[in-house]
C-alpha cells in the first residue's frame, strides 16, 4: 500500500518492510537496524560484518543497545573499527535506553540472555544437580529451558510493546532461546512481525557435507519441524544423471565407522528414525529420555554426551569478550595473538574435545572480515534489494505443517524478498517425527501458558511432561525442584499464583 506522511517523503510499505524514497532526488533512505543485546560483542560483530559487507547496506544506521554500558561501549568501538577497516560510513548510534534505540527502526535483531551466565544459567544447572538431574545446554527444553523461557518471555513481550509504540512496522529477527517458546508467545500476544532465527539447519548441512565428502554448494535440501528438532526430508544434489539422494552417503559414514566422536547421538537417531535431525548431539540428547541417565555413566561415555557443556561454552564466550575488550578495540592487534589469549583464558573449557570442535571456527571468525552466512543480514539485504533468498525461520504454524498444532511454532523454509518473509507450506510430515516433536511441543505449550497466565501449576505440568526430567525424577522431586528454582531465581521471575 502507498502511504503519505506529513513530511516530504513518500513511504511504500510492503508486509512491514520500508522502502523510503526522497521525492526530490529519488534516492533510497538507508535502513535503521537496531541490535538489542549488543553487549554480546562477538556475535554482534559477526552480524555487523555480514551487514556492512553488503554495499547496499554499508551506510545503514546501526543502533546498538544493551543494559550493560561497559559491554555496549566495547561493541561501539568494535563497530567503528570495523567501519574504518571496510572504509565505509554507517551511522553508528548507541543507547542503554531500549525505546530510544528502537525508535524508527526498520529492523531489530535480538540476542539477549535474561539473567546471563551468572546468576541465572548457573542456577538452572546447579539446583537440578542436587536432584541428580544432569543437563548439557539447558536453553531450549528440559528444566533449564523451562526456566529460561519463564524469565525471557516477559522481557520479550515488553520489548514488543516498545516496538508497537516506536517502530510498529519493524521486522523483528530474534536469536534468543528458547526459540520455539518465544516465537509462540510473541505470535500469540503481539502484532510485531517477527521471525525466529537459528544456526542449526545451515550448520548441520555444512557438517554433513564434510562427513560425506560432497561440497556444500552442490547440496540442496528441504528441512522442517520445530526449532532444534527439524529433519532433512530431502538431502540431495543434481548430477548429470539426475537427482542423487545423499542419504546413502550418510549411512555410509556409519557403515565405515567414521561417525565424529562429538556427533554420535544424532547418527544414532538417524539409524532409528531414518532422517537426520538439525540440532547438535549435545542439544538433542536432553530433548529425549534415552541418552542422559544418572545411573548410566556408560551411556554418557558411549554417546560422548558433554554434561554441563553450556557452562563451559559461556566461559569461552566470556573469554572472547574479555579479549575483544582488551585487544580488538585496538586495530593493530594480531588475530593470532588474540586467539592465543582466548585459548589461555578459557584453557580448562577448551580441553573438552566437543568444546574445541564447537568453537574452533568461531575463534577465527572473531577476527575475520568475511561474511559468516548468518540469516539475519541476508534477510535484511533481500528485503532491501529484492534479491530473493531462502532462509529457515521459526513462525507460527498457519497451515504449514499439517500434523502439528496450529498454534505452535514451526521451523520451515521461508522465501525472502521485497515482499517480506513468506513461509513455505510443507504439508504432513512422517507420523513418527510429528509424534516425537509433540513431546517437546507439550512442554513448550505449558511453559508459554505459564508465562502468559502466571499460573504456577503450568510450570509443574511442563516439568512433569518434559521427556528428560520425567525419565529421571519422580513427581515429588519434580514439584520440589520447580519450587526450589522459582525461589532461587527470585526477582528474575514474575510472581506466579
Amino acid at each position: 500500500m502507498i502511504e503519505f506522511s506529513n513530511t516530504n517523503h513518500r513511504t511504500h510499505r510492503i508486509h512491514g518492510n520500508f522502502c523510503v524514497f526522497c521525492v526530490f532526488c529519488g534516492s533510497k533512505r538507508m535502513p535503521k537496524i537496531t541490535f538489542i543485546g549488543a553487549g554480546s560483542t562477538v556475535f554482534a560483530k559477526r552480524l555487523l560484518t555480514d551487514i556492512l559487507l553488503f554495499p547496499e547496506l554499508s551506510n545503514s544506521t546501526i543502533s546498538l543497545h544493551d543494559i550493560d554500558e561497559e559491554r555496549l561501549q566495547t561493541s561501539v568501538s568494535v563497530a567503528k573499527n570495523l567501519a574504518n577497516s571496510l572504509e565505509i560510513n554507517p551511522v553508528i548510534e548507541s543507547s542503554t535506553d531500549r525505546r530510544e534505540a528502537l525508535d524508527g527502526a526498520d529492523y531489530a535483531i535480538n540476542m539477549i540472555q535474561v539473567g546471563g551466565y551468572k546468576p541465572c544459567t548457573v542456577t538452572d544447572f546447579d539446583i537440578p544437580k542436587k536432584y541428580g538431574l544432569q543437563q548439557t545446554i539447558g536453553d531450549t527444553l528440559g528444566i533449564g529451558g523451562i526456566m529460561r523461557g519463564l524469565r525471557t518471555i516477559p522481557v520479550m513481550l515488553e520489548m514488543c510493546e516498545d516496538m508497537e509504540d516506536v517502530c510498529p512496522d519493524v521486522t523483528f529477527l530474534n536469536y534468543a532461546n528458547p526459540m520455539a517458546m518465544i516465537t509462540w508467545a510473541l505470535n500469540e500476544m503481539t502484532s510485531i512481525n517477527s521471525l525466529g532465527l537459528c544456526h542449526s539447519v545451515r550448520n548441520t548441512a555444512r557438517e554433513l557435507s564434510e562427513d560425506i565428502g560432497v561440497p556444500l554448494d552442490e547440496i540442496s535440501y528441504l528441512c522442517a519441524g520445530i526449532n532444534h528438532m527439524a529433519f532433512y526430508f530431502k538431502f540431495e544434489r543434481k548430477t548429470e544423471n539426475g537427482i542423487e539422494d545423499l542419504y546413502p552417503l550418510i549411512q555410509k559414514v556409519i557403515d565405515e565407522d567414521r561417525v565424529p566422536d562429538w556427533n554420535r547421538v544424532r547418527y544414532r537417531m538417524f539409524q532409528c528414525l531414518g532422517y537426520f535431525v538439525t540440532e547438535s548431539s549435545e542439544h538433542f540428547s536432553e530433548y529425549v529420555p534415552w541418552f542422559i541417565k544418572r545411573d548410566r555413566p556408560d551411556n554418557l561415555e558411549k554417546f560422548n554426551v558433554p554434561i554441563d557443556e553450556y557452562l563451559k561454552r559461556c566461559e569461552i564466550q566470556n573469554a572472547m569478550w574479555e579479549v575483544t575488550r582488551e585487544q580488538l578495540e585496538h586495530p593493530n592487534v594480531s588475530p593470532e595473538e588474540a586467539e592465543k589469549a582466548i585459548m589461555a583464558k578459557a584453557q580448562e573449557a577448551m580441553k573438552d574435545s566437543v568444546m574445541a570442535q564447537a568453537h574452533s571456527g568461531l575463534l577465527k571468525e572473531v577476527f575475520s572480515l568475511k561474511q559468516s552466512g548468518e540469516y539475519a543480514p541476508e534477510i535484511i539485504h533481500s528485503m532491501e534489494t529484492d534479491i530473493p533468498r531462502v532462509a529457515y525461520g521459526n513462525v507460527q504454524n498457519h497451515g504449514l505443517i499439517d500434523n502439528l498444532p496450529k498454534e505452535c511454532a514451526v521451523e520451515v523454509p521461508c522465501l525472502v524478498d521485497r515482499n517480506g518473509i513468506q513461509p513455505v507450506q510443507i504439508g504432513p510430515i512422517p507420523t513418527h517425527l510429528a509424534a516425537l516433536m509433540q513431546t517437546n511441543i507439550n512442554v513448550q505449550a505449558l511453559t508459554v501458558e505459564a508465562a502468559l497466565t502466571r499460573n504456577r501449576q503450568h510450570i509443574y505440568h511442563a516439568a512433569m511432561l518434559d521427556p528428560h526430567t520425567a525419565a529421571e525424577l519422580d513427581l515429588d522431586q519434580i514439584w520440589n525442584l520447580v519450587d526450589d528454582l522459582i525461589e532461587a531465581h527470585g526477582d528474575w521471575l514474575p510472581e506466579y499464583w
